[in-house]
């Protein structure tokens, strides 16, 4: 009795309970972007991205998202190897104190920077009287806030590619003699740079898109403050155009992340 070869994914046939459902949350996810692209001036694009404010907002987002990358990259990296490799009390504790931001909403995250870092706050009041540092309503307030909703991006994908590291290059680095700094800086972070760079990007893209906390914390001040998604809630008001032309250059830049994270997010069969 022959038996029939299994059928190829390709060839399966699927439910109209699950193909209708499935348009119809593509059409719910595509249909505004679409929307975006077919309400964009494209005849008087070159001129209103040449406009000051928008090139000032763009650079400023740039430099800001930059900036505050680099300070989840000092502050992250080793927090997600603490939480992956050391065994301590409190650890899921802690772990959950670094997702926070994920699911808080960045309007209170703003506020909860404000009463730690603002002029009365626990830190800020310090930082004013001792150095004359006044962080909100200032650039270093942008990065601030971004870098607090965008840290748990980074985190959480530097421990995960801790975890799935394997540690017995580590163990025969020690064995040879290596110190502990010299294996991290030698092993360590290059086998996890793959999950660094990716969590880098996606920290970088999330603190380009913040809103909430950013204009909580530092206010909408053009020039010092005033960040691409600010921009857009203020042209919401004024110049729809403008507020349409500002949401394409962020949608262009979330899609080229996406486009070089693919490989890390899908695997071929």
């Amino acid at each position: 009795m022959s038996v029939s070869a299994a059928p190829r994914r390709g060839t399966l046939r699927v439910p109209l309970g699950l193909l209708v459902p499935a348009v119809l949350g593509l059409a719910f996810l595509a249909l505004p972007l679409a929307g975006l692209l077919l309400r964009a001036p494209w005849s008087t694009l070159p001129q209103r991205l040449a406009q000051p404010g928008v090139l000032t907002a763009l650079r400023l987002s740039l430099q800001t998202a930059t900036i505050a990358t680099a300070l989840c990259l000092l502050l992250g990296v080793p927090l997600a190897w603490l939480l992956a490799r050391v065994e301590f009390p409190g650890r899921r504790v802690v772990r959950a104190l670094v997702t926070v931001p994920l699911v808080l909403p960045p309007v209170v995250g703003g506020v909860a920077l404000l009463l730690v870092f603002g002029r009365r706050g626990i830190v800020g009041r310090w930082l004013a009287g001792t150095f004359g540092i006044t962080l909100p309503f200032s650039t270093a307030g942008v990065v601030l806030a971004e870098a607090f909703v965008a840290m748990p991006f980074l985190v959480i994908a530097v421990e995960g590619a801790l975890r799935g590291a394997d540690t017995r290059y580590e163990e025969a680095a020690a064995t040879l003699g290596a110190r502990r700094w010299t294996t991290f800086t030698h092993v360590t972070l290059p086998l996890v740079a793959p999950g660094i760079t990716a969590g880098a990007v996606l920290c970088w893209a999330r603190a380009l898109g913040e809103f909430g906390a950013t204009i909580t914390f530092a206010g909408n001040f053009p020039g010092r403050t005033q960040t691409m998604p600010l921009a857009v809630y203020l042209a919401l008001e004024t110049d729809m155009k403008a507020a349409i032309v500002l949401s394409l250059i962020l949608l262009t830049v979330s899609v080229a992340v996406l486009a070089a994270l693919r490989d890390r997010w899908i695997t071929s069969p």
